[in-house]
């Protein structure tokens, strides 16, 4: 189990990077995106809901915060182990 989240965790963080080497407006305009919860890698998330901890982008202090969401690809988040499409409690 600790070996699948290391490379959930991996996973997430390679596509939070790649997220960030893109500019957002960039990155939307060649691409619908979605909001996927529970996969981001510490202060690697684009922002959370409104009842979370935190309020926004890079502020989630550990990985796969229910709350806190990483923008994917439109298709990809039920794709990702963790990922879901609604914040979670």
């Amino acid at each position: 189990m600790k070996k699948e989240h290391a490379i959930h965790s991996a996973i997430a963080g390679l596509i939070a990077l790649g997220a960030l080497a893109t500019s957002v407006p960039a990155f939307a305009a060649n691409a619908p995106v979605e909001k996927c919860f529970g996969i981001n890698a510490p202060h690697m998330n684009d922002c959370a809901v409104a009842n979370s901890s935190h309020s926004c982008a890079g502020q989630a202090s550990k990985a796969d915060e229910k709350d806190a969401f990483v923008l994917v690809p439109h298709g990809t988040c039920h794709k990702i182990e963790g990922g879901s499409l609604t914040p979670g409690i």
